[in-house]
């Protein structure tokens, strides 16, 4: 996955991959490949394990957000002039485009299963509590637009699917097969070739760099995993949702730091950095958490 990233970064580098081209790949992961991948994740057989694995990932991925965001709080203050983008990077990870294709590799469709609460969850608190954070003000409005998210749909659908061992014939199953093989390449050439366009020397002159690299690559998800370790959850979930906390910023930040005029540019930076850096700090993570169960 990182040698596809670095052939990212030369594409990116080269001008083969633009600023235009990276919206419009950004846009098929986003809306195509990522919520068929999670659809057809929950194309297989009912499976009481999977089950009860699917409401422990639901219920220890709130308990990470709720975890992730009360310690972003109390460690960034609010008297830190970039507070809410440090915070928002703090706690909401790249778990759809870096998560999926990285647990699929790890523990397969299983995993991908697991990750879906996560990524459910994620896009609802995102479009909520993140809005709210990076616009400095309430609107619940927002709690509704989540919700026609493509992949919050497709766990709907694939749920629904699932529990009522609704398949897919063989040929459309096939087809869409192919399409999610593409999002673990596609992904990692999209975050190599975001990377190559933002200056990285430059963002390490900014001091919330280094909080935001402790905070979201580091912290956060040692906390989340110390307090899932906790239960007695499935060994798959825990590693599975760890993973998802550990995962870099999210790219969601930079659009709302877009649209809401609050400096776009760090928050490209905190992306880049932390992907780049997670090519390290991911394996170390995984590494570790499985020497300690």
């Amino acid at each position: 996955m990182f040698i596809i990233m670095l052939l990212g970064g030369a594409c990116g580098f080269k001008g083969i991959i633009t600023r235009s081209g990276l919206k419009q790949l950004s846009t098929v992961a986003l809306h195509i490949v990522n919520p068929l991948l999670i659809f057809m994740s929950y194309q297989t057989d009912l499976n009481r394990k999977l089950l009860g694995g699917l409401a422990w990932s639901f219920g220890l991925s709130a308990i990470s957000f709720a975890a992730a965001i009360a310690f972003s709080t109390l460690v960034i203050r609010r008297t830190r002039p970039d507070f809410e983008l440090e915070r928002f990077a703090s706690i909401y990870s790249n778990c759809g485009f870096i998560g999926i294709p990285l647990i699929n590799g790890i523990y397969g469709q299983e995993g991908v299963l697991y990750l879906t609460a996560y990524i459910t969850l994620f896009n609802l608190l995102v479009w909520t509590h993140g809005y709210m954070l990076m616009k400095g003000s309430r609107d619940f409005k927002a709690f509704l637009n989540a919700l026609k998210n493509p992949s919050v749909i497709a766990v709907v659908i694939g749920l629904i699917c699932y529990l009522t061992n609704l398949r897919l014939p063989e040929i459309p199953a096939s087809s869409l097969e192919l399409v999610t093989s593409m999002n673990t390449p596609l992904a990692m050439l999209i975050a190599g070739a975001t990377a190559s366009q933002t200056n990285l020397l430059k963002a390490m002159k900014n001091s919330g760099i280094y909080i935001v690299c402790g905070m979201k690559l580091i912290a956060v998800p040692a906390l989340c995993y110390a307090i899932m370790r906790l239960t007695h959850a499935p060994e798959l979930v825990v590693m599975t949702l760890t993973v998802a906390c550990g995962c870099p910023v999210a790219t969601t930040g930079t659009m709302f730091a877009v649209l809401f005029d609050k400096k776009p540019e760090r928050c490209s930076e905190f992306f880049a950095v932390t992907t780049v850096l997670s090519g390290l700090t991911l394996p170390l993570l995984t590494a570790i958490c499985i020497k300690l169960s």
